[in-house]
């Protein structure tokens, strides 16, 4: 009996150890599982990564198709030659950035064939056309709610004839006019603007409208989660919109449903999908929130704990924001809404939104301008407000950015500012997130330097910021780098102020930032490793495209 016992017992903690083993063996693939949903890995394991692996599949194919039909036929090899004869043609007769049109004739030229093929794919991409269309239709139904008011237009006529004319482009081309009674906050750093937004999103009453390109799971998106999620409980109507391309390797594919389970509106602008498309290209790299139509912000700042240094990435991050209350906010709820309705199938009432006009003119708050720029509009807003800056400055100009891959045009007008004694200077990261773009970067320096442009690096770590200041007046804010990316291909958005206070902070930041900055010089861009200069050079051929 004693022995049976014993068997029993042996038996029974045989068994225990086997379950703990399993055990131990479930949780060790859990916690391999848990950290395969997190950067590349999760790539891998989801949705997108299936996604990714057919537009992959797709490109192959449309590589290989021509060199496939060459290897049999030199007739048809012929044919393609002849096409790509009259692609160049094209892309030379064509309007558009001479930068774009090098990078093309180069791809044709290098990849008769290929070259040619992907040409045509993107000038007659239907989805893109269809994108177009509907932003023209959006647009139209917004106008009512974008009229400029014609005092503001005498009074800044009255005060500086130049930005009338800016004024006057902005409101008749693209629509956004230009306001007064706004009051604008400036915030030198990410945490700064960080605290103010959870204050004003504790205070909302009936609508909150958010849009930002990169979200990522950490202290502040818990953070404003959690205020998002007792607002909708509350039966305030919230919306929130993120880019895409945070499903490759921030956030499931399906994470937007996640958040619609808690009552709150959610969509990811221009998601991953298995198809080959240059729309795809076309990022929504804005960052947007309003408030009641009361408040709205706008500047560099996403939502991850990098952009308010709680995590370290690439030193110290710096960035900035602003903060706008009052008439112009109206501005920056149209630009929501007219993205946030890009697939709608139902009109909206916009009139629900608008915000509570103020009478009169307050003077000492200057003059405040919202403005979106889109790849599709045939419009580089973002970067004529840059030229406006540039173009009438008079003591100097100040330039915040974290890229510097610049078209010949922005060369040739920071040189000539620079060459009539204009103080031209540009702080860009000692410690860059990417390390091309900065190889690309650096090839310009010697001629902007040479020229008597003064480029800085901020020390500490990484700037983020996207700042123009000039005069000790005029500044813009927002979220458009001075690369090819921005200005020309992504969804982006900004503020023009002039004659505000908040200009003063503006340029007493820039200060701050340039004592923390080391200044190039000549001699240090000749000492630059032959691996950077030859990278450099090399990627600049494809920087349009990159």
């Amino acid at each position: 009996m004693r022995n049976d016992e014993t068997t029993v017992e042996r038996n029974a903690k045989k068994e225990k150890d086997m379950s703990s083993e399993q055990n131990f063996k479930k949780s060790k693939v859990a916690k391999v599982a848990k950290v395969a949903k997190k950067g590349l890995f999760r790539i891998v394991f989801s949705r997108t990564g299936i996604m990714l692996l057919l537009i992959l599949i797709q490109l192959g194919i449309f590589i290989m198709i021509p060199y496939y039909l060459n290897a049999y036929t030199t007739y048809i090899y012929g044919a393609f030659r002849a096409v790509s004869l009259l692609v160049l043609i094209h892309i030379i007769n064509s309007k558009g950035n001479p930068a774009f049109k090098m990078t093309w004739t180069l791809c044709v030229l290098v990849f008769p064939v290929v070259g040619s093929l992907f040409y045509l794919f993107v000038q007659f991409q239907i989805g893109t056309r269809f994108l177009k269309a509907r932003l023209a239709e959006l647009k139209i139904e917004t106008d009512p709610y974008m009229q400029q008011d014609q005092e503001i237009v005498e009074a800044i006529w009255a005060s500086k004839s130049a930005n009338a004319h800016l004024s006057y482009f902005l409101s008749h081309q693209v629509g956004f006019p230009t306001y007064r009674n706004t009051a604008v906050k400036y915030f030198p750093l990410g945490e700064d603007k960080f605290a103010s937004m959870v204050q004003e999103l504790k205070k909302a009453k009936k609508f909150i409208f958010m849009e930002y390109f990169i979200v990522e799971e950490g202290y502040m998106w818990e953070t404003i989660l959690d205020i998002l999620k007792e607002k909708a409980a509350e039966g305030v109507e919230v919306r929130f919109m993120y880019d895409g391309m945070c499903a490759i390797s921030m956030l499931p594919y399906d994470y937007p449903e996640l958040i619609r389970s808690y009552g709150i509106q959610c969509k990811m602008s221009n998601k991953i999908t298995p198809f080959l498309s240059t729309s795809q290209n076309n990022r929504d790299h804005r960052k947007i929130c309003v408030i009641d139509g009361k408040v709205a912000y706008t500047g560099g700042v996403n939502l991850g704990d990098e952009y308010i240094n709680r995590k370290v990435r690439f030193g110290h991050w710096k960035d900035t924001a602003v903060m706008l209350k009052g008439d112009a906010v109206q501005s920056f709820t149209m630009m929501f809404l007219q993205m946030w309705n890009i697939e709608a199938r139902k009109p909206e009432d916009y009139s629900k939104y608008l915000t509570p006009k103020v009478k009169g003119l307050r003077r000492e708050l200057g003059y405040v301008i919202p403005y979106a720029d889109s790849p599709y509009d045939d419009e580089n807003v973002g970067e004529e407000v840059y030229f406006h800056i540039l173009n009438h400055a008079k003591k100097y100009v100040h330039i915040m950015t974290p890229y510097l891959i610049l078209d010949n045009e922005m060369i040739t007008t920071l040189t000539r500012v620079a060459k009539c004694g204009i103080e031209v200077i540009i702080i860009m990261p000692h410690i860059p997130d990417k390390w091309y773009a900065f190889a690309v970067a650096k090839t310009y320096y010697k001629e902007l330097i040479e020229s008597g442009v003064q480029i800085y690096e901020y020390t500490p770590g990484f700037v983020h910021a996207k700042v123009f200041v000039s005069d000790d007046d005029t500044a813009t804010v927002g979220s458009i780098n001075l690369d090819y990316r921005s200005l020309y291909l992504h969804f982006e958005c900004g503020v023009f102020i002039y004659n505000n206070s908040e200009v003063d902070k503006v340029e007493r930041d820039f200060q701050q930032t340039l004592a923390k900055s080391h200044k190039v010089t000549l001699m240090e861009v000749k000492k630059q490793t032959l691996a950077t200069k030859i990278s450099g050079q090399v990627l600049r051929l494809i920087a349009p495209l990159m």
